[in-house]
């Protein structure tokens, strides 16, 4: 069975994180709608949903993928980098207990979930604002007893390495190349289009892929690879840097 943790969110995304945006206005109501309707797609998909309790002092709770990496063998706890963040790792942490052993890195390591691509065995870290070569190190450090090993990726002008590629199916990999170099992987690499950077935010769940629906132009490259695709809008969570990957962790039980 495919779980996926999940947050929702209300009035105080509003006050969520920012880096590489500038602040607008973001429909706090339209914003849970869109949560709402991302929920009713993992359901539809089989998923099954556990929705974490809402964090109001928590702005950027909702996107619960920072707080955490799941791999088959272990549950990461992971230390984000904004620190306004970390009041959300013990109920997380919580949940995942039921499902993994639970491991934890600590200060002052940082590390974002955002910033994580698991793409085989290989495990790629963004170097970004929110993730330190200490957090790189001590990831390797946690997961080396399991087989996987971890790298530093650079990344520039965006949150995440997730908010630049990842991944597809296992051979391939949707990149916004302007953001992030990946030809040293040797997989096939599919460039979201240039005026849809939120086009390479893409989550497999099963057979289906979740896509940005903001970003139609880059939907047709996808579906000339794969026709399972399921569209989902999360342009409200753009607005506060975030994307479809940033509102769950989502793993097989």
């Amino acid at each position: 069975m495919i779980v996926a943790l999940t947050r929702p969110t209300g009035p105080e995304l509003l006050e969520c994180e920012l880096t590489h945006v500038d602040r607008v206005p973001i429909d706090a109501a339209r914003a849970s709608t869109q949560h709402d309707d991302y929920l009713d797609v993992l359901r539809a998909l089989d998923v099954d949903v556990v929705e974490l309790s809402r964090l109001e002092h928590h702005p950027d709770a909702v996107f619960v993928e920072d707080t955490a990496l799941v791999l088959d063998e272990v549950a990461v706890m992971l230390r984000p980098g904004a620190e306004s963040r970390r009041g959300e790792l013990a109920s997380v942490a919580a949940a995942l207990d039921g499902y993994r052993q639970v491991v934890a890195m600590e200060a002052p390591a940082t590390l974002d979930g955002g910033d994580v691509i698991v793409f085989g065995r290989r495990i790629l870290v963004g170097e970004t604002t929110r993730s330190n070569a200490l957090g790189i190190a001590a990831l390797g450090a946690l997961l080396d007893p399991f087989g996987h090993t971890v790298e530093g990726v650079p990344v520039q002008g965006v949150l995440h390495l997730k908010s630049a590629a990842t991944v597809v199916d296992p051979d391939t990999l949707i990149v916004y190349p302007d953001y992030v170099n990946l030809d040293f992987l040797g997989a096939k690499l599919i460039a979201a289009h240039p005026d849809e950077p939120q086009g390479a935010n893409v989550v497999r769940v099963g057979d289906s892929l979740l896509v940005d629906a903001s970003a139609p132009r880059t939907i047709a490259r996808l579906r000339e690879h794969d026709e399972s695709l399921v569209e989902v809008h999360v342009d409200e969570f753009a607005k506060a840097e975030g994307a479809i990957s940033c509102k769950g962790i989502i793993f097989d039980t």
